[in-house]
């Protein structure tokens, strides 16, 4: 029978891994959304949205659709849905596989507080700075609503759900972003400490550099652990060279998995 791989989707790195494995004779893919983005593009490969219903959901769809590896390639923060997938994959004997970009790293000149929750960001924000660019995502804000003397620039793909703090300006915008534009937005509001997860990737990397230049204070909150044991995984060429070397029905098609 051929492979089936069922990716957690939703970051870049799940959309080129199913582009990868769908161009594979042989192999089927399935990528599961959690239909948080209202217009998610299209996916190669056959796509299902919504939740499992926790790791014993996650388990049963894992039997009933006879899937051969499960890759969670969702963000770096989705952490309850990467300790479901373990666990479901620990109770059905599934190959699984964290992909996970490498998170970023502190250079010369960066002045970066790292702090373990948005909770802690928060408490830490009033002795940085008064305005503040806060590029956590649209959920989790209400952590900061309670800063009520502090001013926020919100930036996330869609709005974000309240509480919001009381002095709030929110920018819809996807990125990938240019040091160029990252720079001339943090002067135009007046930017004095941004806030950011530890997402990695070039995509959202520009702000970075931008607040590097500007010699800004930059909290960024820590990535939670992976469960214990869980394989992880930083590129899909690393997925792929895994898969070719697991489950009998992968290493059937190693030619076709490994990549070119």
């Amino acid at each position: 029978m051929s492979p089936h791989v069922l990716i957690l989707g939703g970051t870049t790195e799940a959309r080129e891994l199913a582009a990868a494995l769908a161009a594979r004779p042989g192999t089927r893919v399935t990528t599961s959304l959690a239909g948080r983005v209202a217009r998610p593009g299209a996916l190669p490969g056959e796509v299902r949205v919504g939740g499992f219903g926790g790791a014993d959901g996650l388990a049963h769809w894992l039997r009933e659709h006879r899937v051969d590896a499960l890759v969670d390639a969702t963000h770096p923060f989705a952490e309850t849905i990467t300790a479901n997938a373990a666990r479901a994959a620990a109770a059905t004997g599934v190959t699984a596989l964290v992909l996970r970009r490498p998170g970023w790293q502190a250079g010369p000149g960066d002045r970066w507080h790292p702090v373990a929750s948005l909770a802690a960001a928060a408490d830490l924000l009033p002795r940085l700075g008064s305005r503040v660019f806060l590029t956590t995502g649209r959920l989790g804000l209400a952590a900061f609503a309670r800063l009520t003397d502090l001013h926020f620039v919100v930036r996330s793909v869609e709005a974000p759900e309240p509480p919001l703090p009381p002095q709030t300006r929110v920018l819809l915008a996807r990125g990938p972003f240019t040091v160029a534009g990252e720079s001339a937005l943090l002067r135009e509001h007046r930017v004095d400490v941004l806030v950011t997860k530890d997402s990695g990737g070039a995509a959202t990397a520009a702000k970075l550099t931008a607040a590097r230049q500007l010699a800004l204070p930059v909290v960024v909150v820590r990535r939670p652990a992976l469960p214990e044991g869980v394989v992880s995984v930083p590129d899909v060429a690393g997925v792929l060279d895994r898969l070719a070397a697991g489950p009998a029905p992968f290493r059937r098609a190693a030619g076709d998995l490994s990549p070119e």
